[in-house]
């Protein structure tokens, strides 16, 4: 057998590895949208690397965009299969696509006005909203913690990797030429004692390892400092500047964890009397999923459950849905909390809220999690002078901030964790992915320390045979 690597390699988003048997058989581990690499982005989602109709089967750890994204596009192009995962990841990734097709035909329509003025070619989406309806019906649930057989060659075996609602680690059990091999891969791995979702579980041995790496050279702060830290921010900009704190967040994940420590201050009555706005319609979708899937929280969250049924709401709590609504945020002067996607402030409403409000010094910009260097998030990281959003040069007189306990990946004590079941004796190989390869260095020289001794870092579209 082989494995090759088409995204998500080196880099951060785009996750796609491609697993071909001796017999012809082709297995593709997620099919996931690149993000926030500036002007590559496009092109390097309009090819895949490979000829979808040759994919037998289809696998997909979890329902973000980076890992789902490219499925409609998959089928439209000629893979006609079951896209495995789990139920909850159904249901998230069902109104994803179906999101991620509504921006790109958005968006497409600015980007070919421009490119109209200078006399180019005008551009399709990479699929629209019928597309990605057509998508869904392909998902074929199954649940956690039991085998299940995908064809006379290969079993699946789902457990929680506690990153989101219905996140997975991938677990194969692969017979070729009269022996069994098996292949792990992560998906992307949530946190140990994580505030809303159970732990990363433990695998059964693997021969083979595919790990993501995002913050394989970090630390995160401690996940009890997250109510306490946006306080912070709520007082300072709200309260002492009167100003607006925006918070740029991922409509899955991190919206409800923003929204969960809200919650916990208004539980201990040190919640600010303001206007909280959510100002994603796709969050609000998501976070009625994710209320349908309780047991997927934690021992703490569950039974938090028995006396506040609605972790996810609190006073003052708003859902936007309309343009007009979002828009009128903007012409408002008074001070608020506006929660809005996307994650990386490349896309999505909180684009427009950035561009509207980064030239106010009353008002914050606190971004919650990872953020691709390229992406305007990744931007703003970097405290600049001024940014370029839309076309047109902003001065940054905001203060921009960052919540670092906010993150929904392992860092490389949770990684390390969740190795800790294996013998590393027994990995053959373990390859590196979803990170930036100055991180994943520096964690393949942890791992090696750790006993792991085959340890690669691969290419964009690399191929390597397995024994």
């Amino acid at each position: 057998m082989k494995i090759a690597f088409h995204g998500a390699a080196r880099t951060v988003t785009g996750s796609k590895h491609l697993l071909t048997l001796s017999n012809g058989k082709k297995y593709l581990l997620d099919c996931g949208m690149f993000q926030g690499l500036g002007k590559d982005t496009e092109s390097l989602n309009r090819k895949f690397g490979f000829a979808p109709k040759e994919i037998d089967h289809l696998i997909l750890s979890h329902a973000h965009i980076d890992h789902c994204g490219l499925i409609p596009k998959l089928i439209k192009e000629g893979y006609n299969g079951e896209v495995w995962c789990t139920p909850a990841t159904k249901d998230l990734a069902t109104i994803l696509m179906e999101d991620s097709a509504s921006i790109q035909e958005t968006d497409i329509k600015f980007v070919n006005k421009t490119r109209a003025a200078q006399g180019k070619s005008y551009l399709l989406p990479l699929y629209d909203i019928e597309d990605a309806r057509i998508a869904a019906q392909h998902l074929k649930p199954v649940e956690y913690g039991t085998w299940h057989k995908i064809d006379d060659s290969v079993e699946l075996l789902y457990l929680d990797a506690g990153h989101i609602i219905g996140s997975a680690t991938v677990h194969l059990r692969i017979k070729e030429n009269g022996k069994t091999t098996h292949l792990t891969f992560s998906g992307d791995l949530g946190r140990y004692r994580d505030v809303i979702l159970r732990s990363p579980q433990d695998f059964p041995q693997a021969d083979y390892i595919i790990l993501e790496s995002t913050y394989g050279d970090k630390l995160h702060d401690r996940v009890t400092n997250t109510s306490d830290a946006l306080l912070d921010w709520i007082e300072r900009t709200c309260l002492e500047r009167n100003g607006k704190l925006i918070l740029p967040a991922f409509s899955v994940g991190r919206t409800q964890e923003l929204l969960f420590a809200l919650n916990q201050l208004g539980l201990e009555n040190r919640l600010p009397d303001l206007p909280y706005y959510v100002d994603s319609p796709l969050s609000y979708e998501a976070t009625e999923i994710i209320e349908n899937y309780p047991q997927y929280f934690n021992p703490r969250v569950q039974k938090l459950l028995q006396t506040d049924s609605k972790p996810f709401d609190f006073k003052g709590l708003h859902f936007i849905k309309s343009v007009d609504e979002s828009k009128s945020l903007n012409y408002r002067s008074d001070p608020m909390v506006i929660i809005s996607a996307s994650g990386m402030a490349e896309a999505g409403r909180v684009k427009h809220h950035i561009s509207n409000n980064i030239e106010n010094k009353r008002n914050s910009i606190v971004l919650t999690g990872y953020c691709e260097p390229h992406s305007l998030g990744g931007r703003l990281k970097l405290h600049p002078a001024e940014v370029g959003i839309f076309g047109l040069t902003h001065q940054v007189n905001a203060e921009i901030g960052e919540i670092k306990s906010m993150s929904a990946h392992g860092d490389y004590d949770d990684l390390s964790q969740w190795l800790a079941c294996q013998d590393p004796r027994q990995v053959k190989k373990l390859f590196l992915v979803h990170g930036e390869y100055d991180v994943q260095t520096e964690f393949k020289n942890r791992l090696i320390s750790k006993g792991f001794t085959d340890v690669e870092i691969p290419t964009l579209h690399y191929e390597i045979g397995l024994e």
